[in-house]
């Protein structure tokens, strides 16, 4: 999620930034900074209630001692009439704070400026190539007619269990993969990266916090009882 003051400080970098992306959100940022002014408007209301607030507090305590409850009585509404008006103040913070938050969970991630502009993987530039494409020759078999002939993934049975998209990796199939997964982390645990095991579901904050939510809600899978996400 970027954070309000960068766009306080950077409105228009980010909105160029943005635009790489194929879409132009100087609307919603405008928005943003427009709750934002008014909340520390608001706030600064609080702030000016609470040091009056303190002041009266004070006064009372002086009047009471000197004897003069009459106008300490006053002082006491005042201060009742304060207490209130900060009530209020207080949830009209929260609320704008809750507009600007839903707000910043729409914006992306700023790209470089040096991305492409583009919306599909034909706007990409090619940066650079290596090697030769290798020349198939007519009685290549795919890697779908190779697992099957070798009985490495039984594409069948995955759908049976679950569906498309699913297959069940057998035998030497199944050992490959583990080997793979194994190696690839004994090769990046070698250069020093720290291997993590995390849990398979992440609560809400978790969701929003990785900006998995809450534009990709729909798309995950949530389990319900327990409020958590896979």
């Amino acid at each position: 999620m970027l954070e309000i003051q960068r766009l306080r400080n950077n409105k228009e970098e980010v909105i160029e930034r943005l635009k790489i992306r194929g879409k132009d959100y100087s609307k919603t940022i405008g928005t943003i900074l427009t709750l934002d002014a008014d909340k520390r408007e608001v706030l600064q209301k609080l702030e000016s209630n609470q040091a009056r607030a303190n002041a009266i507090a004070k006064e009372i305590g002086i009047l009471y001692k000197e004897g003069n409850a009459e106008k300490a009585n006053v002082l006491k509404e005042e201060s009742s009439q304060l207490k209130e008006l900060n009530k209020d103040l207080d949830h009209d913070i929260t609320q704008v704070e809750k507009e600007i938050r839903t707000l910043l969970y729409e914006l992306p991630n700023t790209p470089r400026m040096d991305v492409p502009k583009g919306m599909t993987e034909d706007d990409n530039e090619v940066m650079s190539e290596h090697g030769d494409l290798p020349n198939l020759g007519e009685n290549n078999i795919p890697h779908w007619d190779l697992a099957k002939k070798y009985d490495l993934i039984d594409f069948e049975l995955g759908v049976k269990i679950t569906g498309a998209g699913f297959p069940v990796y057998k035998g030497k199939g199944a050992r490959l993969q583990r080997a793979l997964i194994n190696y690839f982390l004994d090769k990046a645990f070698a250069e020093g990266y720290t291997e993590i095991l995390p849990p398979l579901m992440v609560n809400e904050a978790s969701g929003y916090g990785t900006g998995q939510l809450p534009d990709k809600e729909g798309q995950m899978y949530y389990v319900q009882e327990d409020d958590l996400y896979l």
